[in-house]
Parts: structure tokens; sequence; C-alpha cells
């Protein structure tokens, strides 16, 4: 872990805690090639350590395979899947629109052009990629605008078709796309509200409409998701912290001897919760805590946390 991900999960046990909700943890463990479980408990000793307790049993979703597999089966009886055998660099390549966030919007080439059935697929899209190579699994999006409330950057209306495209929800390489694994997690689990980077902010109307599919709202339903993003900690240059950010790793600052609540009352300090980088526990800091007082542009900091 390094600061940026603590940030987060500073701020989303703060928000469930502040309404005596549950904290819950989920190891999103889908790609076999980046996964592995030593680094998921080092996670969660970095957690405990923080004093950031969570609540009930881990989930992982790596052994979450046969759940993912029903409902994209439902997806693909509602006629809205279909293979897809163009890579990134064949989409890069044909010039494909760019959101501001760098994502790229999926054109539609291998979509079919008269209708779902299945017999058309390979005959109607547009796509001259061959398709005896693996494919991965996309989900047809309405022309439609998705409105939703975000908790901290307020009111959006997003075109799924214009913003996003027919998006992934199953790789070539047969792993689980984030997009379904953590709508049908959510949901099983009984999430109420997801916090996480400005960064994911439009995957929520990709989310909401999947949910709306799979999840259907009913009559009975108490209270709708509710998304909160918060601003992401930048280094020195001003780029978002990751991997390479050695200094800003936990793990080296809990070798150079800083107390988790000197990390945490640093991270307090520069959510706005607090006036001074106090060292705090994550309880100590629950009165404080409010959204109202979290910054909406993202935050710069030192290569040292004191």
């Amino acid at each position: 872990m390094h600061l940026g991900n603590v940030f987060c999960a500073l701020l989303s046990w703060l928000s469930a805690r502040s309404r005596n909700g549950r904290w819950l943890l989920r190891i999103e463990d889908l790609d076999p090639q980046r996964s592995r479980r030593e680094y998921a408990m080092q996670l969660m000793d970095d957690l405990q350590w923080l004093g950031l307790p969570w609540d009930d049993t881990p989930v992982w979703q790596s052994q979450r395979s046969d759940i993912y597999a029903e409902y994209l089966s439902r997806l693909t009886d509602m006629g809205l899947t279909y293979p897809c055998y163009c890579t990134r660099a064949d989409i890069m390549a044909t010039q494909a629109p760019h959101e501001t966030d760098g994502r790229v919007v999926y054109r539609g080439t291998c979509r079919p052009r008269s209708g779902t059935d299945n017999s058309k697929w390979h005959d109607g899209g547009t796509c001259n990629m061959p398709h005896n190579a693996p494919a991965a699994t996309r989900l047809m999006v309405p022309d439609r605008v998705i409105p939703f409330r975000d908790g901290h950057y307020g009111d959006h209306n997003l075109n799924l078709a214009i913003h996003c495209g027919d998006y992934i929800v199953r790789r070539r390489d047969g792993a689980w796309a984030y997009q379904l694994a953590v709508v049908v997690d959510d949901a099983l689990t009984g999430v109420t509200e997801i916090v996480r980077g400005r960064d994911l902010l439009l995957s929520s109307p990709q989310q909401i409409h999947l949910r709306e599919l799979l999840f259907p709202p009913t009559a009975t339903d108490s209270e709708a998701i509710r998304f909160t993003h918060h601003p992401l900690l930048c280094n020195a240059t001003g780029q978002r912290l990751c991997k390479r950010d050695k200094s800003m790793d936990i793990g080296y600052l809990r070798a150079c001897g800083i107390s988790p609540q000197e990390i945490t009352g640093q991270l307090a300090y520069l959510a706005g919760l607090v006036p001074e980088p106090l060292p705090m526990t994550p309880a100590e800091l629950l009165p404080h805590f409010s959204w109202d007082k979290v910054p909406r542009k993202d935050i710069c900091m030192t290569k040292r946390t004191e």
C-alpha cells in the first residue's frame, strides 16, 4: 500500500463509521499476473496496524468466478453481450475518441450491426481481426444519459455511448473485468456506499446501468447505492501517487519508524479534517469527519510525512 491507498481507506472507513455502518474489505485479485496472496496479506496487516479494522469476512474475488459466470450468462441471455476481437493497440490505431482522463471510448468495431442474434455476431460488425483468436466479451450500452449524484462532486449526467462505449465484462484471457465483478459483489454483499478516488468517477454510470440490468430496483429497496469520490494524493511533481513512489509506501514508512498515528493524522490534515498534522488514530478522527471539509482539487504533498 502507498499513501494514496491509505488515504482512500481512511476516508471510506470514516464515512462508514460516521453513519454507524459496516466497513467491508474486498480483495480485488482478479488479475492472475499481478495478484499474489502475500500482497493481500500484507495489505490486511497494514490496515490493522493503521487502526482500520474491517467487518465480516474479507471477500476474495479470485474465489468467485462461478458467481460472475452466472451473472454474465444473464447478460448474454438478454442479448446484450458480444465477442470482441480488437486489441487495445488496434483500438488506438483506429484513432478512437478519448475522454479527458485518458480512457479510450470504444467505437463499436465488433458490435453486431443487425440486432443481437448470436448467428450475426461474426458477420455484422466491421472488425477485420481474425475470429479464431481469443475474444473479450463486451456489454452493449444504451445511447442515453445516466444521471447520478456523487456524494462529494455533485450532479453528473453522462451518456454511456458517448463517454464510454461498449465495455469489457470479461477479458480475452478469461479474467473477469472490474466493472462486472464489483457490481455483482456490491449487490450481493449489501454495499450502500462506495468511496474511491475521483479517477474512477466515470465508472459510476457504467455500474449504475449494469446494476439496473442485473439487480433491478424494487419497491422494497430502502436505499439506493451512493457513490462518493475523493481528490487524489499527488507527489511533489503533481503526479498521482503510485507504487513507484517508494518513499510513500507504507512498508517503507513502517521501516523508518513512523507511527500509524502520524500517518493517519497527516492524511487527515491533508483531507482538511483537522487544522494541524498531529498524530491521531482513525477512531480519534471520527468526531472531526465531514465530507464538506474535504477539498475537491487534488492534493499535492512532499515526500515526507512530517
